[in-house]
């Protein structure tokens, strides 16, 4: 495309903390919300529930149905030495793949204890520090029973209700992160929604940790994510298929599935596993508009929504969000790219 490398610092900016977001809006649907048109690179400041005037019939809004699992574990070590384990994916019945905290002496072998009568055994080690862990139950929710919802480490308030970080239509288990970009629909909202005309169908991505992961390479094309499963029901790729409107992509999650079965033959339904990196220039094959949150510096999800918009157009729109004092990140406001 003839077009330069783009840089990770070039995706860089600074943001007052102050901004960062350390409680959700009350009712959801309060955020602020700055719309962005693309063709025109015009900026509008309004309300969440103000999203309704930028919808038309015929529309069709995407959601990503995926839940926050439990997946901060606290315990000991036999030894007494306290540790922290975070579910990253479960392998089978009763084994999963873990992140451990600290993880550098945890040994194939060592023997974890955690509440609600609940054990652990590391049984393997892999290349990138990740344990599998075989737990004393089988039944997910006997493991969930003992953890707890985790919220992002720049949220400071740990007393926040952890219904707060899931979706008000979160329904299949299996997220580490909140898809963050819904948390802003009520229902009532989305019933509205409906009855104007507009689509409303869902697909489910289980977010993973390693879409919060820093991108350590300069050069992003050398930046390599990992695997995150996805299910496309035979639902919503009818309704994709009967699209009269716009595919409007709720978050950066529905974006990454939409635009990875967009490059698989056609389906009548999808599952599998995606790491589709998304960084300017990108072609978009199925997404029209995207409703998002603001992003951390340097991170995959500013790449992704600069490749939507244009790095010209978000750097400006990032500027103006710092000067009238947006709140970023998962719990902050509000982006709508037309």
């Amino acid at each position: 495309m003839g077009e330069k490398v783009l840089k990770v610092s070039d995706f860089d900016f600074e943001l007052p903390k102050e901004l960062i977001a350390q409680k959700p809006a009350e009712p959801r649907d309060s955020a602020r919300l700055m719309v962005l048109n693309r063709e025109f690179k015009h900026i509008e400041h309004r309300i969440f529930r103000d999203i309704k005037e930028y919808l038309k019939e015929g529309d069709v809004l995407i959601l990503n149905n995926t839940k926050v699992i439990p997946a901060r574990l606290l315990g000991k070590k036999i030894t007494g030495a306290r540790i922290e384990v975070f579910l990253l994916e479960k392998i089978e019945d009763g084994i999963w793949k873990c992140l451990v905290k600290p993880g550098s002496k945890m040994k194939v072998g060592s023997e974890l204890v955690f509440r609600n009568g609940l054990s652990g055994k590391v049984i393997a080690r892999n290349d990138d520090g990740t344990r599998i862990i075989e737990f004393s139950a089988k039944e997910d929710k006997e493991i969930f029973s003992a953890g707890e919802v985790p919220l992002p480490p720049y949220i400071k308030n740990r007393g926040i209700d952890p219904e707060k970080y899931q979706t008000v239509y979160a329904q299949k288990e299996g997220a580490v992160a909140a898809p963050t970009a819904g948390l802003h629909f009520t229902k009532e909202l989305l019933d509205e929604i409906k009855k104007m005309g507009v689509k409303v169908a869902y697909i489910t991505l289980h977010v993973g940790l390693g879409t919060f992961r820093p991108v350590k390479v300069e050069n992003i094309e050398n930046h390599e994510m990992e695997e995150e499963f996805y299910h496309v029901p035979k639902e919503t790729v009818d309704i994709i298929n009967d699209a009269q409107g716009r595919i409007i992509a709720v978050g950066t999650t529905v974006v990454r599935t939409l635009e990875t079965i967009a490059r698989l033959p056609k389906m009548g339904e999808y599952t599998g596993k995606t790491d589709i990196f998304i960084y300017p220039p990108f072609e978009f094959k199925m997404v029209d508009a995207l409703i998002t949150n603001f992003h951390l510096p340097r991170s995959t999800l500013l790449m992704l929504v600069s490749a939507f918009a244009g790095l010209d157009l978000i750097k400006k729109a990032y500027k103006i969000a710092i000067e009238k004092e947006y709140r970023f990140f998962s719990f902050g406001d509000a982006m709508f790219i037309l």
